[in-house]
């Protein structure tokens, strides 16, 4: 009897064994996967915001150009 079981059991742990690596293994890399996805996020936010603020600036740099040089028309005419 104990020649019939013996390699069904270890056949069966064997298997066991190698199930539980490949699920340790799709684990690990789904949360691989899941920190450089939050990592790509920030770093998109940080880089939107960068751009925004750029952005921004240069509005305002235009915006005073603009306002300085209808002064100066003013002034001019006046």
């Amino acid at each position: 009897m104990l020649d019939a079981v013996l390699p069904m059991y270890v056949q069966a742990r064997i298997h066991e064994c190698l199930l539980t690596a490949a699920a340790s293994e799709t684990a690990s890399r789904q949360n691989a996967m899941h920190t450089a996805t939050d990592n790509a996020n920030n770093l998109i936010d940080s880089l939107t915001r960068q751009l925004n603020a750029s952005r921004q600036a240069s509005i305002t740099q235009e915006l005073t150009e603009i306002i300085s040089s209808a002064d100066a028309l003013n002034k001019e005419e006046e």
